[in-house]
């Protein structure tokens, strides 16, 4: 763990991201602070009005001032978006890991469930089931995850199916190690790595359906801000009031990018490192065999195999 930890310091890109996309997140927790004006206050003598000192980024057809609703939309789709994303990935791990650990009926039954729900865009999905349900938050959560889980149940489902057959597995099996133990020491440290990565990467994905789903009427619902629905609101004024839609949608831009290249940078450094924890640990588990042999453990199997 500090070898990962040191690893990922010594990146300068990492950390230029890392503290980019915590400057991010702080800015959204803090909005109450940072921003200048209620977002749900109305200024009808400034409807439609640019760039000034009172109003930085102009105001919407209603007078509200766009930079203290996308401060304040910030913590609504950021929210949105890490709540599926944390539920998504427990529920994943949770279900990968068991089917590929316990194998057979199980395993069979849930990879046939993750091939049919991968089997169409997951936003096709969600927009049928939001379309049934109704339009909401609740029900775009809802929706969100019932299709997100699968991508990380497919990374630890494939993560436990490359390790469970491993020397050290069964060595740690004859010694005494039991299930808990097996999940918390070999397990969980080969799994989790991976669904880090994943996660980060899929925050673009997660942001961007949420800001289409906004954009059709399916998600944020007035007056709540949300920087899909101001993109939607500014679609009617894209001619007089180009400030409605190129605001959020910078903002989009630049939360999608550092999160993805966050997470691209994290596999650089995280696979590679998980790769070699995993063989360092397996020559670690030979060296202690080859100094007590046991019957049944990694040497006597290697020489018995020898024999024959």
């Amino acid at each position: 763990m500090t070898r990962t930890l040191r690893r990922l310091s010594g990146s300068s890109g990492f950390v230029a991201l890392g503290v980019l996309a915590i400057l991010l997140v702080a800015v959204a927790l803090l909005a109450p602070a940072l921003a200048p004006h209620d977002p749900l206050e109305t200024h009808y003598d400034h409807i439609l009005a640019g760039s000034s000192r009172r109003f930085p980024l102009g105001t919407d057809q209603l007078g509200r001032c766009v930079l203290s609703r996308l401060i304040h939309g910030g913590r609504t789709s950021l929210l949105i978006v890490f709540v599926v994303l944390a539920i998504s990935s427990a529920l994943g791990i949770g279900v990968g890991v068991l089917a590929g650990w316990i194998g057979g009926p199980v395993d069979l039954a849930v990879s046939a469930l993750v091939d049919m729900t991968m089997a169409l865009p997951s936003l096709v999905f969600v927009i049928a089931f939001v379309g049934m349900t109704g339009p909401g938050l609740s029900h775009t959560m809802i929706a969100m995850i019932a299709v997100g889980w699968c991508e990380y149940a497919r990374v630890s489902r494939a993560m436990v199916l490359s390790i469970r057959d491993e020397d050290y597995i069964a060595q740690a099996t004859l010694s005494g190690v039991g299930p808990a133990g097996l999940l918390t020491r070999y397990l969980l440290p080969n799994v989790l790595p991976n669904i880090l990565v994943v996660v980060t990467q899929g925050f673009g994905e997660c942001l961007l359906n949420l800001v289409g789903l906004s954009l059709l009427g399916l998600a944020s619902q007035p007056p709540t801000p949300e920087w899909g629905f101001m993109l939607a609101e500014g679609r009617r004024f894209i001619q007089t009031a180009p400030h409605m839609m190129a605001s959020p949608g910078l903002v989009i831009v630049l939360h999608v990018v550092v999160f993805s290249l966050l997470g691209d940078r994290l596999r650089d450094l995280l696979q590679p490192q998980a790769t070699t924890d995993l063989r360092s640990g397996f020559t670690a588990r030979v060296r202690s065999d080859l100094q007590r042999p046991r019957s049944g453990g990694v040497v006597a199997r290697l020489h018995k195999k020898g024999r024959t």
